[in-house]
């Protein structure tokens, strides 16, 4: 074979003969892209394509219920992306995608826990300590309320706007008089005086349960100090919970899929399958889910961008009352055909691994939402 300023006789790799485009040896490449600049470029669009294609027939085979795990696990493989990749690649993408389609409105968020308000205006426009009056009894009243359905150790905020109010309204009553004036007592007071805020850390109580040992006790207590400072920045800017709490999706996916691929061990203990086939039905499984969420996901975007065209939104919404009811079907069928047991089995194995799994979710959100307080 003739050399060129690009194609070798012999492998830079490995020093086989070379009798092809690829060494028969170790695989790499008879071209050097570091020798031509025409191949260097040929090779980046190359393995572009070649993997983009791979993303696309991978897809592809995934939407068909059980057809890309039944066909991975018989051995065709070379034609995939392997399922870690692809779990990595939809579940970054659909909760980075969820970061930017879940909105939550900062004003509804502070009516269910509000912040220390700015009410001066309202005082400023009594001309009377009876209107002074009554403007403070209307701002402090939602506050007393909502202080009371609050635990003990999360009433910082709460004590702290009621006693903004009390001074501004003692304040307003001073300019109208002239001198000053005490503080208007018509409401009572809030029992628990308004801590400083250095005294802050002082206002918890230890979290304390039985069956955990102290270690454990101790890191949940400061867990949850660090929540109760947290809600007043929480309270003003609610999209911070947010876009933590979906940026721990991920991460905490890492853990429940191998879960769920134990819990297919278990209840296909007779199958003859390996864990490790479990695991990748737990991985196509999961994937598709992100795909549908996707989906859902993206037709809510649209739905938001056309709010006064309602024929449009009539049909997303049906879109997705579609891809929610297609989800369990869709995992179903998956189940039934890469496992084939009868429907009989199949069903009520999907039911009591459904129900099991989906009670570990709902544990596993409640555990994330409450961590996700505490990294903002």
């Amino acid at each position: 074979m003739s050399s060129t300023a690009s194609h070798l006789d012999a492998c830079e790799n490995c020093t086989t003969a070379l009798q092809g485009d690829f060494c028969h040896h170790c695989g790499q490449s008879a071209h050097s892209p570091v020798r031509s600049f025409g191949h260097a470029i040929e090779e980046v669009f190359e393995s572009f394509w070649h993997l983009d294609g791979r993303i696309f027939r991978t897809l592809r085979q995934l939407l068909l219920p059980g057809r890309l795990a039944a066909d991975y696990l018989a051995g065709h493989r070379t034609r995939y992306i392997p399922p870690i990749r692809l779990f990595v690649i939809v579940a970054v993408l659909t909760f980075f995608v969820a970061r930017l389609a879940v909105h939550v409105d900062a004003g509804t968020f502070v009516d269910k826990t509000p912040a220390p308000p700015e009410v001066a205006t309202a005082f400023k426009d009594a001309r009377t300590s009876e209107e002074v009056e009554k403007a403070r009894r209307a701002h402090i009243a939602p506050l007393e309320t909502a202080r009371a359905t609050m635990p003990e150790s999360m009433r910082f905020t709460m004590d702290r706007a009621i006693a903004k109010i009390e001074k501004q309204a003692a304040k307003r009553n001073e300019e109208l008089a002239g001198l000053p004036a005490p503080t208007p007592s018509a409401t009572p007071t809030p029992t628990t005086p308004p801590p400083r805020e250095t005294d802050a850390p002082r206002g918890y109580t230890p979290v304390d349960i039985d069956f955990l040992p102290d270690f454990a006790n101790r890191w949940l207590t400061g867990q949850a100090e660090i929540i109760r400072l947290n809600l007043p920045r929480i309270s003003e800017r609610p999209q911070l919970l947010v876009n933590a709490f979906f940026a721990s999706v991920p991460s905490a996916l890492f853990v429940l899929v191998p879960l769920f691929a134990l819990l297919l061990k278990l209840f296909y203990l007779g199958s003859g399958r390996l864990y490790l086939e479990h695991l990748v039905v737990a991985l196509y499984s999961h994937a598709f889910l992100c795909v549908a969420l996707l989906g859902i996901l993206l037709l809510t975007m649209l739905a938001g961008q056309m709010p006064d065209v309602p024929v449009v939104g009539t049909l997303i919404g049906l879109a997705i009352g579609v891809l929610l009811t297609w989800m369990p079907i869709y995992l179903l069928i998956m189940q039934r055909r890469v496992y084939g047991q009868s429907w009989l089995v199949t069903s009520i194995k999907f039911i009591a691994l459904g129900w099991l799994y989906f009670t570990v979710v709902t544990t596993a959100t409640v555990f994330l939402a409450i961590a996700s307080l505490a990294r903002i």
